[in-house]
This record gives structure tokens, sequence and C-alpha cells, in this order.
């Protein structure tokens, strides 16, 4: 037989349930339904519900068949009009038989002290969230490795022992099957504290544009989340939460494919439950905000990364130490590491609690779904995820709400993180403010005392310089060749002469033995033709230096000069 996919829904008199049997024998049919039960059967499909509330036949039933759509809908009137039936998405526990919901499981721990979600715990009575505490007793290592228990509830033991190869990927914690809880904790701190990065965070921390982009993002929760807050005020009770949240076909084809299971919890063990539940939602709310709803390869990475639940097997005491766990691993692991975007997701979680079990089934199913399409991850699914989808569909509503408001009156600062993040922040912030007025003090113009006089700037030499008296010139031209000067040295001197032509007059400038001659000096020229005519052309005043390792008054330079006509002036 085929489980067929099918919805409820209600209003103030009739209980509705379709039924989608594409293909089925529509000509043979059977409904069987009264008090709580509901029953359907057509070849090859059948049906039994075990519905929240109670129906009665009365002749005001209907029922209908949609042939194109393959539906049939049948409308059933409550016993007691004006009713409203709660859970009626929850499909998963709707389907389990009626007397798995009330009898007792077939193994029971003798002297437990604990029971079942949906046994002896009162509706009525006030859940409270502290731990009892036992003083401290030493235990024998046979005991110890007896505590070393993990998944759903602290329910399994020996299957990562079993599964070491795949679960090495998924789980940062080393033989959990042998590693008590203190142990677990102590490790995982030291494992935060050498993964965090301080340049990553104070990069994300002052660069933060792509945080307040993430911030911005509006998940589908918000929207849910300010409708029953209008619900609230308006009317002043609490709406159906089904109303609120909605599941999609595909989410309907998982509820209808998990198992009903039945969970023997005491009382330790059910707060741990819930604990645990808080830290994946916060996981999953920081998975979505930074992806904008979008999944991707890294998706489970990230959830199981920022829930020390699923990859620490860690345990809880309060919801405090829930939100620094999460707080410490998002500052240490993921891409965006800023603490907006810790309290954004705690925050996310608090409104995702308040709508109720709808709400978290939803996004557990999306966690679930993410799981179950990455290789290694999946096994988590059978550690946790799977339990909890069962779970949740049995969970008391308010007690979510309960779970809520405990969380909403818990703050977080950053001095509780344990990373020193305010002495970090001080720091970059005052080198920040050196580096600002260092880079001030330099694109001030420099200030000059009273009466002192500026100094000459390139250009202001430049220029006494070009309107220097010509008489200058030849000092300031002492052991140069311009290109001018060179191209009139070639003809007329060789290497070795100094020569000077002043007003049409070329003369040698040379020590010689005996005769002491300064540089610069005028002396009684002997002219040649081809000399007199050079300098009455220039009618400027050029020296010409000798160059470096030849003597100007060397006997050579003098033998030299006497052969092109030249002497030296008396």
């Amino acid at each position: 037989m085929l489980t067929p996919a099918f919805e409820l829904s209600q209003d103030r008199d009739f209980l509705t349930v379709a039924i989608r049997v594409p293909h089925a024998r529509v000509s043979e049919f059977d409904v069987y339904f009264e008090g709580v039960d509901f029953k359907f059967y057509a070849k090859p499909y059948f049906l039994r519900l075990t519905l929240p509330g109670r129906i009665v036949e009365n002749g005001s039933e209907q029922g209908s068949y949609d042939a194109d759509k393959g539906i049939f809908t049948i409308r059933l009137p409550k016993e007691t009009p004006g009713q409203h039936f709660e859970g009626l998405n929850m499909l998963t526990a709707l389907l389990a038989p009626r007397k798995s919901r009330s009898a007792k499981p077939l193994v029971e721990e003798i002297g437990a002290s604990g029971v079942s979600e949906e046994g002896a715990d009162d509706e009525d009575s006030d859940f409270d969230w502290e731990i009892e505490q036992t003083p401290y007793e030493e235990v024998s290592e046979s005991a110890l490795q007896s505590q070393c228990h993990y998944g759903f509830g602290n329910l399994r033991a020996g299957v990562v022992q079993r599964l070491q190869d795949e679960l090495s990927e998924v789980i940062d914690i080393k033989d959990p099957d042998f590693t008590p809880l203190t142990e677990r904790r102590q490790k995982r701190l030291a494992a935060e504290l050498a993964k965090f990065d301080p340049d990553h965070y104070l990069a994300d921390f002052f660069e933060d544009e792509a945080v307040e982009q993430i911030l911005k993002y509006n998940p589908w929760w918000n929207d849910a989340h300010a409708e029953m807050m209008a619900s609230l005020e308006q009317s002043q009770e609490h709406g159906d939460d089904a109303v609120l949240v909605s599941f999609s076909e595909e989410e309907k084809f998982q509820l209808r494919k998990f198992v009903n299971k039945s969970y023997l919890l005491d009382k330790t063990a059910h707060c741990q439950v819930y604990y645990s539940l808080v830290d994946i939602l916060l996981a999953y709310c920081y998975e979505i905000r930074v992806t904008e709803g979008e999944h991707n390869v890294e998706s489970a990475w990230t959830i199981r990364k920022l829930s020390p639940t699923l990859c620490w097997f860690e345990t809880w005491t309060d919801v405090h130490e829930i939100l620094v766990s999460f707080g410490r691993r998002v500052l240490c692991y993921p891409l965006y590491r800023h603490f907006k975007l810790v309290m954004k997701a705690y925050r996310d979680t608090i409104k995702i609690l308040q709508l109720g079990k709808s709400a978290v089934l939803k996004c557990l199913l999306d966690v679930h779904k993410i799981f179950q399409e990455n290789d290694p991850a999946y096994i988590l699914n059978d550690l946790y995820i799977s339990d909890y989808c069962v779970w949740i569909q049995k969970a008391k509503s308010k007690k979510l709400s309960a779970l809520a408001e405990a969380l909403n009156v818990v703050s977080l600062s950053k001095a509780q993180l344990g990373l020193e993040l305010p002495e970090l922040e001080a720091a970059a912030l005052l080198v920040q403010e050196e580096e600002a007025a260092r880079e001030a003090a330099q694109r001030r113009p420099t200030q000059r005392a009273p009466g002192s006089s500026p100094e000459p700037s390139d250009s202001d030499s430049t220029t006494s310089s070009d309107t220097e008296d010509p008489a200058s010139e030849p000092e300031e031209l002492v052991g140069t060749q311009p290109s001018l000067l060179t191209s009139l040295q070639d003809p007329l001197l060789e290497e070795d002469s100094a020569l000077l032509i002043q007003d049409s007059g070329l003369c040698r400038n040379m020590a010689s033995q005996g005769h002491e001659v300064s540089q610069g000096q005028t002396l009684a020229p002997t002219r040649a033709p081809l000399i007199e005519e050079v300098g009455e052309q220039l009618r400027t005043i050029l020296q010409v230096s000798t160059p470096p390792g030849v003597n100007a008054g060397s006997p050579s330079s003098m033998r030299d000069g006497e052969e092109r006509g030249q002497v030296p002036c008396d």
C-alpha cells in the first residue's frame, strides 16, 4: 500500500482532508471516521490518521473528487463546533497509530526518573530551565566511558567508532566515544582560541560594507513574526501557527517519509534536547543570512561548524553559554566574522521560537535537506536532525514559548566571549587615529617663524643663477664641458689646453714653469687670424677646462700650442 499525499485544514465547524490519489480506482474507495480516527482506502492507496480533535458523523459530512487533479476532498464535522485543532501540519505525528500516542514503551528503564515528551509532562505546569546540580564525585574509568554519549537526547554511543572514516570530515572531536563531556569542552575552547585571527576580525570590523548588506536581508520568518504580532495586538490571542507557516510539497513529502518514534527522556536529557535545538537554530539563522536564503556548497559546513552540538557533541546547562559558544565560533570560523551577525542570528532564533513548532519544524526540514545532499554530513541527520523533526511535532508549544522567553532575557557582550575584543578594537582605533594625525601633518604646509626669510625654492635658485653677473659664469663652468663648448673646442684646441676668450681675444690659461697664473686671469694675447674671427663671432666669455689627469702647464701641451701658432702671454 502507498501512503498518499494529504493536507488538513479547518474552519469553525469542519475539518477538511484533501487526499491526492492519482491513477487510483475511484470507483472503489472507502472512508471511515469516528472520534479521532480517520481511514481512507482507494487502491493502491491507504491513509490512516490520528486526529488532534474529535469528529462526528451527523449527516453534514461532504465529499468530492477532482478527476483532473486526482484529489479527494472530504469535509468532516467537528464534534464540538468552534474547537480549534492544533498541529494539523504535523504530518508525521498524524500518521502515527493511535495506540502509540498513549501506550507505554515496550522497553522501559527500571528506575528512570524521567518520561517521554508525550507522557506524564503536564501541559499546564511551568518548565524549569535550570539544570539540577549535584556535588562532584570521583568516578572510575569504566564509569567515564559509560558517560560518553551523544546524539539526540544523548541516546547514542559507539556510532562514531564504527564510522570513524566518514565522521572525521564532519565533526571536530576525535574519538567522542571515549571523551568525557568536560574534556570535549576544554578541547573545543582551546581549538577556538587557536583559530581566532585578530587581523580577520579587525578587517571585518572596519570594512563592514558586506556585513551591513547581509544584515538588511529579510528572511521568511520576519514577515510571519510581524503578522503574528499584529494579530496579537488585535485579538490578544495567539493564532494557529499553521496559518502563519506553510509547508511546500517537498517538505510535506519529507514529513511523510519520517518514521514515528517515541523517546525515553529524563528531565536532564529533556532540557538538553531543547538547548541543543537553540544551538542548531542559531547556526541555521546565520547560514540563511549570509547566503540570503540561497544555499551553496558551503552551507552544510557552515551549519555544523557553528553548532558545537553537531561538531563537538557538546551539552549545555543554560542558554547563556550557548550564546557565548555561538558568538566565539562566528568570530573564528566563517567568512564573515562580525559581532552584529551574532546578535542578528540571536534575534532571528527568538522569532522562530515565538512562531511555534511549525516554524521550528520548517527550519529543521531545511537543515535535514542540506545535510542529506552533502555526502559526509548526512550522518548528522541520523544522529540529530531526523529525530528532531519527529520529536518537535509532539513538543509542547508552551515550552517553546518559555524557551523563547528565557532566551530573550539573556544579554551578550563582546567581553563575555573571552577573545579580548574590546582591547583589540581599542588598540586598532588608537593606531588608526595616529596614522590619520600623521597624514594630516604631512599635508599641512610648513609654518615659518616671524621675521625669518623663506628658503629659496628650486625655481628661485634657477632664476637667480640665470640672472647672475656674467663675470661669475667662468667660475661656475669650471670642470664642465657643455656640448656647445665641446663643438667649438674640437677644431681649435687640444684636450690638454685651457683657453680664455674675452673681447675677441684668445689666450692660454695655464701655469708654466716659473710662472704662477691664476685661473680666469686675462693675459696679453698673440692673436691669430682664425682665432680673431672666432672671438669676434662669440662675443662672450667661455672657459674651457682641462680634462682630468692632464696638466695644463706640461711641456707637451705647450709644445702643441706652439705648433698651432699660439704662444703663451707674457
